[in-house]
């Protein structure tokens, strides 16, 4: 079993190595560094490093988690996420590059005006604040449960104490500093879940051909459901909600594609993102498989599953009998994971308010840099109220909750860049808050019918474009 002595000092001692990062890559402290990195990412880097911000933590240690309840039909939604990258990077990012955006909700300005740009902004914000909440409340119940409660910490200084830790290390350098964090994060989680993978097998004396072959491992590998269209994850459903969860949570996010525009040109970003596709399914499925072994491991030794499928993963590298270089690997990989996401949330929090909401482009030098070094304070402030208000609300796994909330938040944006970007027509700009509201009464209704009242149908992730549909028809209704 890991001490929290240890685990503490493993955190510590992880957080030293990122804030040396931030000191190497911060030392010009202007906002072109750290809205924009100079635009001068080795695209390889960027790749390799978004792996870890686009898992984060809710992928490893809820996705594990939720494997018996959901067995592997998860990774029909990462099919789906694939080809949304796809279109990311052949429809989406040529535009943000043609513009020259910092942040690309500028474009809906240009497409439309002000309103537009100011209703994009503001459900970005409201997205990113749950999105990277939800990252940060899962590995602070960790740490919570297996290190502060032992010490008499409240969980509320914990989330403190692990945001205080992700500020510092980038309240300089920015998203240069992310580009390089993330990459060294990336390689910590990765290592974890094959480490434990391994580690695991050996405790059961399998062999990875014996596991992959096991009759154990049969009870939950169903992947694709196609015998009901009725059922939430009927595959059509969980693919095509995947696409547009993709197109959203990444083509339409300024996290994610803050990253990609420090690339050197559009080839290359291009580049960046097709390889960051495939090492990221790759890495899923890894996880998903990691989740089965989690759950075979448990059984075969009597190990008590936790009420919160999240913490099983948890329980077993820190409390079981697998040594603990495993227990220090889960403690880097699930801290590297959810920082990964977190800190890069967090610069691009201060990124969209400072440019889409007080547009300090328009101000001198000196008094951005002051607004932006405020705006990062005040992210980190909303980022810890969030997290503490999810400890007494979230009932449900944490990789659905995510994928839900994203259904409701995500709808505006994909409506009005898709009416920018596969129409010719202006709208009135002014009217553009009568049709969110408007649908996001609508969305609110549909997603919370009774499957009963429609036959059986049970409503997944298709709720998302159908909420952009009805936004796009919305701005239809109101072209000029």
């Amino acid at each position: 079993m890991l001490s929290p002595e240890i685990i503490l000092i493993t955190v510590l001692s992880y957080f030293a190595i990122l804030t040396l990062i931030s000191y190497i890559t911060g030392r010009e402290d202007n906002n072109k560094v750290f809205f924009k990195a100079n635009k001068n990412s080795n695209w390889l880097i960027v790749a390799f490093g978004m792996v870890g911000a686009s898992l984060s933590g809710v992928t490893f240690i809820s996705v594990p988690g939720w494997v018996e309840d959901s067995q592997f039909t998860y990774f029909q939604v990462v099919l789906g996420y694939l080809v949304g990258y796809l279109f990311v990077a052949s429809v989406l990012l040529p535009i943000y590059y043609r513009i020259g955006l910092t942040s690309i909700y500028e474009y809906l300005d240009q497409r439309f005006g002000q309103n537009s740009y100011f209703v994009g902004s503001v459900f970005f914000l409201i997205s990113r604040v749950l999105g990277a909440s939800f990252r940060l409340f899962l590995v602070a119940i960790v740490l919570q449960e297996f290190v502060f409660d032992s010490m008499k910490i409240p969980f509320e200084i914990t989330v403190i104490f692990s945001i205080l830790l992700i500020w510092l290390y980038t309240k300089r350098g920015g998203i240069k500093t992310i580009v390089w964090t993330d990459t060294i994060q990336t390689t910590f989680m990765i290592l974890a879940v094959i480490l434990s993978i391994i580690y695991i097998n050996k405790s059961l004396d399998w062999s990875i051909t014996e596991f992959l072959y096991s009759s154990d491992l049969k009870e939950y590998n169903k992947i694709f459901v196609m015998d009901n269209f009725l059922e939430r994850n009927f595959f059509w459903k969980h693919f095509i909600g995947g696409a547009f969860i993709t197109i959203c949570m990444t083509g339409l996010d300024q996290d994610m594609m803050q990253k990609n525009l420090t690339c050197r040109n559009i080839g290359e970003a291009k580049k960046n993102m097709v390889l960051f596709s495939f090492i990221l399914t790759f890495v899923t499925f890894l996880f998903i498989l990691l989740g089965a072994l989690l759950y075979i491991y448990a059984y075969k030794n009597n190990i008590s599953i936790p009420a919160n499928s999240d913490l099983l993963f948890p329980k077993i590298a820190l409390e079981g009998s697998l040594g603990q270089f495993v227990g220090i690997t889960f403690i880097l990989g699930l801290i590297a994971a959810a920082y990964s996401s977190a800190d890069s949330a967090l610069t691009s929090l201060t990124t969209s308010f400072c440019i889409d909401i007080l547009k300090i482009n328009k101000l001198s030098p000196d008094r951005q840099l002051k607004i932006r070094k405020q705006t990062h304070i005040w992210m980190s402030l909303a980022l810890i109220i969030v997290v503490i208000i999810y400890r007494y609300v979230l009932d449900r796994n944490v990789i659905d909750s995510l994928l839900t909330v994203a259904q409701y938040t995500y709808g505006p944006l994909l409506g009005l860049f898709a009416f920018g970007i596969f129409t010719k027509f202006k709208i009135d700009d002014k009217k553009v808050y009568y049709v969110v509201i408007i649908n996001m009464i609508l969305i609110i209704i549909l997603g919370n019918i009774d499957s009963s009242s429609i036959g059986g149908y049970s409503i997944g992730y298709e709720l998302l474009p159908i909420n952009g549909l009805l936004n796009f028809i919305g701005l239809y209704l109101i072209r000029k």
